[in-house]
């Protein structure tokens, strides 16, 4: 996969390699004889509501996960809203250009960056985590997550990773006991349709309610509820489940090569399509000087420098990153 700089392989975009696919790219093709009339979603809601055995009040879809962050953050009214990180920034940020005062709970590197449910104070009335968080690559035990759940509180996690994990074991997006819960799902990753934005949000219908009335008319695309629809397939969550499995053995073939490096720290237990890793010196800046782009990590609150997350490639491309990785660490 190539980066926007010519002649970098990227390992710092999380979209999986060799997407759409083909099927995919046909369905997204023939809709384009339909785009001269509006966009109508109720099939695609549906079809995910279904997939995720819920009814269709409780799900809502979005252009991607980043716009259900910034319909949180405008149409929900709290008070005391928290981030838990180190975890991706767009949530935290979409709640303070709506506003709000976000209060930050920083996971401990010496605890593995694993969830510490006490740390999150009482009186927060909107929580957000990420699950599998970015960039730590952890997975959090579903049921600590629910542990954060309160009357009167919105407890947002975001599982835009979750289907790269094998069986997602941990997912809470098709639970409604849990109150207050609110789930982001994201398509861009696994299917590689980041340009087209899609996702969708699952909570409570008062929830949903308020979310949707925030949205601009007609916020998805054609395309993107035709791919929606693709998305939640038989055909397309069998390919899906076949895909985790070979990220999770292309994972592992990264981390044993990170293991031979004996200055580099990986997290550990890392479940997503990426690892986060601390390294020696200005790694980052030599591995571009060398071909190869990996996600600076002091960008993400709780990190500082020597950070980065690396994404799981096919075993060629991780054999010539771990090489050069390794020349460069030698080099010190």
């Amino acid at each position: 996969m190539r980066g926007a700089s010519a002649g970098l392989v990227d390992l710092a975009v999380n979209v999986r390699s060799g997407t759409p696919p083909e099927w995919l790219k046909a369905r997204l093709a023939a809709s384009l004889d339909t785009l001269a009339a509006y966009p109508d979603g109720t099939g695609a809601r549906a079809a995910v509501a279904a997939h995720h055995g819920l009814p269709v009040e409780r799900v809502l879809l979005t252009a991607g996960a980043a716009e259900a962050f910034v319909l949180i953050a405008r149409a929900l009214e709290v008070r005391r809203p928290v981030v838990v990180h180190p975890q991706f920034t767009e949530p935290e940020a979409a709640l303070r250009d709506a506003g709000h005062q976000v209060g930050r709970v920083l996971l401990r590197e010496s605890e593995g960056f694993r969830l510490d449910v006490d740390a999150v104070p009482e009186d927060a009335d909107l929580v957000v985590i990420g699950n599998p968080t970015n960039p730590t690559s952890v997975l959090h035990p579903a049921s600590d997550i629910a542990r954060l759940a309160r009357p009167g509180r919105v407890l947002v996690v975001d599982e835009a990773f979750m289907d790269a994990v094998p069986g997602e074991p941990e997912a809470l997006v098709g639970r409604t006991d849990v109150p207050g819960l609110v789930v982001l799902r994201s398509l861009t990753k696994t299917w590689g349709l980041a340009g087209l934005r899609v996702g969708y949000v699952s909570a409570a219908p008062e929830v949903i309610g308020l979310l949707e009335r925030a949205q601009p008319l007609w916020p998805v695309s054609t395309p993107a509820l035709v791919a929606a629809e693709g998305c939640v397939s038989p055909r397309a969550q069998e390919e899906a489940a076949e895909a985790a499995l070979a990220i999770a053995a292309d994972r592992d073939h990264l981390l044993a090569g990170l293991a031979e490096l004996g200055s580099v720290r990986v997290v550990e237990g890392a479940r997503a399509p990426f690892v986060l890793v601390r390294v020696p010196g200005d790694v980052r800046g030599r591995l571009r000087e060398r071909g190869f782009a990996v996600r600076r990590g002091d960008t993400f609150p709780g990190l500082g420098e020597g950070w980065v997350r690396v994404a799981v490639r096919d075993r060629g491309t991780t054999d010539r990153f771990l090489a050069e990785l390794g020349k460069v660490v030698a080099e010190g």
